[in-house]
């Protein structure tokens, strides 16, 4: 098989001379243009001795080579239907949720009874932390499940239960930065081990509490009841555990990974804890995908690699969610940071479009989900609860793997160093293969030098003005009102942005071969250009596998297969061009890059796309899709960009893609495509956040400067309030709330610091609250320390969620407080944000600040507030909450409550 080739320029060239000087009947291998003068270049320079001259059979270029050039209805429908075929093998793959159904026989996982636990937990309502709900009506129904279980279980186990009301405090860097206080919250922690005790242990957690005025099914109630029928068939199994597991059902989660922090920081069997799994969820039901693992002890890979019967894994997962891109964090954080122990973290990650509303309910979860959830589970646990390595498994730290699954039939594994080795060896294969072509004599590679380096850079300008071209289209749907017309219906973002991608590349691609590369053949450009691609994704390799990103196995994938499917077509490519032989041999070996590229960008849309709509006011979401739409044309498109050059015209192509844009601009400009839904099966809600609240503002003689009531309204999304405005018109810009410039956060009650990403909200006058358990809020003692600060002790009492903000004066910074480790951390904009919660029976919450000042100021050293939140009970509701909450269309989720904030100068 040739690795190298004479140029076709040249060789056309070569024949042309041949065929002069020989027999004026012999039979010419090529069709060949008139003799021309030589076409400067498009990239500088002259063309050498190559002729070109547009041939008269159209866009095509003049020579056909072997081949006559590729029909375009045929080359577009057929590539058209090649991914679309692709894309129902990976839907029916994402369908298929377990192989095995439910048998129901003992020693086996009964999702039937994970359902029932399920559904119990769910009754009982949102479960806020603090709240009856999560800290007495679920903790006593988990109690009794637990005593029910113990009753039967075998006698070769012991179950060991505790109740932990843990207080404490920490930093996190989450959501800008952050601290974390929390007092006498409940955790449910449940030992299982051998009859004669156990020195290591394997943790399980999920957690029970919700967000407010949610049920939290799939987020966590789903998770915690699939724990519960993996204890239930552990214990009553008649194999011996060689350590313990202990099942943490955290009931402090949402309020930013409370539990998980008192449980091990605090928790005597904390010290036993060797590795973790982590259950979470950012969606409803579908697969639950491992997306962190570690950090390095690739030994918890390979066990899930071994034990899990219906593996979804996958390291590209990983990178992106520890990159940060993702405004999310879970327990494994906690687990990692603060215990230093290795983990697991898998989570549902399909329908994100409900995760946190209310209609995250059982009936939504499909019973093979908590099967294949169980199964895993419940194998993991096991095949580690009787793992020798599990015992020693400090030795086993180093390194990190690269992991991934195929279609969900099982997992591929390795090292990362191994994955580097491959990788270098893949772009050796390339070095080789371009080598030969770009590195002969000049007289034989001129033109194709030349040729490769203009088409390269083609081919950039091509992905480059795609970018553009979406990106105009996005900044101005943005501009005039229609953002998020995808959301609802999202196959019109592939007809908008899709379309203007693909005809842009193209465009590009038709005018080069059109005025640049007239004369030259078909199946040379063909080899070009997929040359060129084959550069550009090993490019991507080498800076994938130097940064040390284990995600480099996807390029590596994208070089490997498609340069063997080149070795194997090019003889026959040679001999007889673009039939159809080489179109099927070539789309095959395009088989394996194309289905795993489609299923990664499903899991890509899964996730971002709803993430999208709660991502703030500050983020066009429509320019986010439109950059990530541009990207997956991008690498959909470099293995077919040959195409363009075989086929003889794009017109037609282009004009449909043009058109499909077009009409589809039309339509969202118009705003035919409506971004949310109510219907019931497949809910698409607009969030929005309700707080009926009191603002008190104090002097820094203690005398109030400043009262008002009304409702603080937050969307959380890009369009605001447009769409609600209409329905509810007191709802409009002339209530847009502003910014109290001397406030800490603007003088509002942020519930989390996410001001910095929704700077739009509207502030509707309403009377004051008056809830019946009030916050109380103040200084103790002021003094001065030894070392020339002052320090300022506070108390504060009031509902089961509080936030504290600090703002420092000119002249004055914070050195130390009593919380997190004692160094005072700031949010993003400066301003330091405390977030407090406790459990039931919570004594006052005194901490103390202390503050270091330079200059002295008649306005005093710092400003502080805090706002009091009440998510349950009566004090949370209010009648002219309830009426604007009435108000709101059925294509809303309004998460309401009542809160107060009080601002002090000292």
């Amino acid at each position: 098989m040739e690795w190298g080739y004479e140029s076709a320029a040249v060789r056309r060239h070569r024949v042309g001379g041949e065929r002069r000087e020989g027999p004026a009947d012999a039979p010419p291998p090529e069709r060949e243009a008139p003799e021309q003068e030589p076409l400067v270049d498009a990239c500088g320079g002259r063309g050498g001795a190559r002729t070109r001259k547009r041939s008269p059979g159209g866009s095509g270029g003049a020579s056909r080579g072997a081949g006559t050039g590729l029909s375009e209805a045929r080359a577009a429908l057929g590539l058209a239907l090649y991914l679309l075929a692709l894309r129902t093998l990976v839907q029916l793959s994402l369908q298929q949720l377990v192989l095995r159904g439910a048998t129901g026989r003992h020693g086996e996982f009964d999702a039937r009874q994970a359902r029932d636990y399920l559904e119990h937990i769910t009754s009982i309502g949102p479960r806020t932390t603090g709240s009856p709900e999560n800290e007495i009506l679920t903790v006593h129904y988990l109690l009794e499940q637990i005593k029910l279980i113990e009753v039967q279980s075998n006698s070769r186990h012991k179950i060991s239960v505790d109740v932990q009301r843990p207080t404490g405090s920490f930093s996190i860097d989450f959501l800008g930065g952050f601290t974390s206080y929390y007092d006498n919250i409940t955790n449910v922690v449940v030992k299982l081990e051998p009859r004669e005790g156990a020195q290591h242990a394997i943790l399980a957690n999920c957690h029970f509490d919700s967000v407010a005025n949610s049920p939290g099914a799939s987020d966590d109630a789903v998770s915690c009841s699939v724990m519960l029928e993996v204890l239930r068939v552990l214990s009553t199994s008649s194999e011996a555990l060689h350590h313990a597991i202990v099942f943490l059902f955290n009931g402090a989660e949402e309020n930013v990974l409370q539990a998980s922090h008192g449980f091990i920081t605090q928790h005597p069997w904390a010290s036993l804890i060797r590795a973790f799994i982590n259950l979470e969820a950012a969606g409803v039901g579908g697969k639950e995908l491992v997306f962190q693992t570690g950090p390095e002890n690739p030994w918890l890979v390979q066990a899930y690699v071994s034990a899990a019967k219906h593996p979804f894994a996958s390291v590209v997962a990983q990178e992106v969610f520890q990159s940060g891109i993702i405004p999310s964090d879970t327990d494994f954080r906690i687990y990692r940071d603060f215990g230093n122990i290795p983990g697991i973290d898998l989570a549902f990650i399909e329908n994100g479009y409900i995760y946190h509303t209310k209609y995250d309910t059982a009936d939504r979860i499909l019973t093979d989900s908590i099967q294949r959830a169980g199964d895993n589970i419940l194998a993991v646990l096991k095949y580690l609860a009787t793992s020798d390595i599990l015992a020693s498994s400090s030795k086993y730290q180093h390194g990190n793997m690269v992991f991934f699954d195929v279609l969900g039939l099982f997992v591929i594994a390795y090292p990362s160093r191994i994955g580097s080795i491959i990788n270098y060896m893949v772009v050796m294969a390339v070095v080789l293969y371009l080598g030969k072509k770009l590195l002969q004599p000049k007289h034989n590679t001129d033109n194709y030098r030349k040729d490769f380096l203009c088409g390269l850079g083609i081919t950039l300008i091509s992905w480059f003005t795609s970018l553009v071209t979406v990106l105009i289209i996005a900044v101005f749907i943005s501009l005039i009102g229609q953002s998020l017309s995808w959301y609802n219906h999202f196959y019109v973002s592939v007809c908008l942005y899709g379309s203007a991608a693909v005809a842009k590349i193209i465009f590009i691609h038709t005018l080069a071969k059109r005025f640049y590369y007239m004369n030259a053949s078909d199946q040379y450009l063909g080899e070009v250009f997929f040359d060129i691609s084959l550069f550009v994704h090993c490019g991507f390799l080498v800076t994938l596998t130097y940064q040390g990103l284990c995600s480099a196995f996807i390029s590596a994938v994208w070089v490997a297969f498609p340069l063997l499917t080149k070795l194997c077509v090019h003889k026959d490519f040679k001999l007889h061009g673009a039939q159809g032989k080489f179109i099927a041999v070539y789309l095959l070996g395009m088989f394996i890059p194309y289905l795993y590229a489609l299923y990664l960008i499903w899991a890509v849309f899964e996730m971002f796309t709803p993430i999208l709509g709660r991502s703030g006011s500050e983020i066009p979401p429509d320019v986010v899709l439109a950059s990530i739409l541009a990207g997956c044309t991008m690498i959909l498109s470099s293995y077919f960009i040959n195409f363009i050059y075989l086929a003889k015209s794009t017109k037609k192509t282009m004009l449909t893609l043009t058109l499909m844009c077009t009409i589809t601009f039309l339509l969202v400009c118009s705003g035919t495509f409506f971004p949310y839904s109510s219907s019931p099966a497949n809910p698409k809600p607009k969030r929005v956040f309700l707080q009926h609240m009191t603002r008190t503002f104090h002097d820094v003689e203690g005398n109030v400067v400043k009262r008002d009531s009304g409702i603080w309204i937050n969307g959380f999304d890009y369009t605001g309030m447009s769409h609600v405005t209409p329905h509810i018109p007191e709802i409009n810009d002339s209530i847009r709330a502003h910014c109290e410039e001397n406030a800490p956060l603007c003088g509002f009650p942020w519930y989390l610091p996410v001001h910095f990403l929704i700077r739009k909200n509207w502030y509707l006058p309403a009377p004051e609250v008056s809830p019946r358990n009030p916050a109380h809020f103040r200084l103790i003692s002021k003094e001065q320390t030894p070392w020339d600060s002052t320090k300022l002790t506070f108390e504060a009492t009031g509902p089961s969620h509080m936030s504290f903000y600090v703002r420092a004066h000119k002249g004055s910074t914070l050195s130390q407080w009593s919380l997190g480790n004692g160094t005072p951390v700031t949010s993003k904009g400066g301003d330091y944000f405390v977030f407090y919660s406790h459990g039931l029976q919570a004594s006052a919450w005194q901490f103390w600040i202390e503050v270091q000042v330079s200059e002295e100021h008649p306005e005093g050293m710092v400003t502080v507030a805090i706002a009091a939140h009440y998510l349950s009970g009566d004090d949370k509701r209010s009648s002219q909450l309830d009426a604007l909450k009435e108000k709101f269309p059925d294509w809303t989720f309004p998460s309401a409550w009542v809160c107060t904030y009080n601002l002090f100068v000292f």
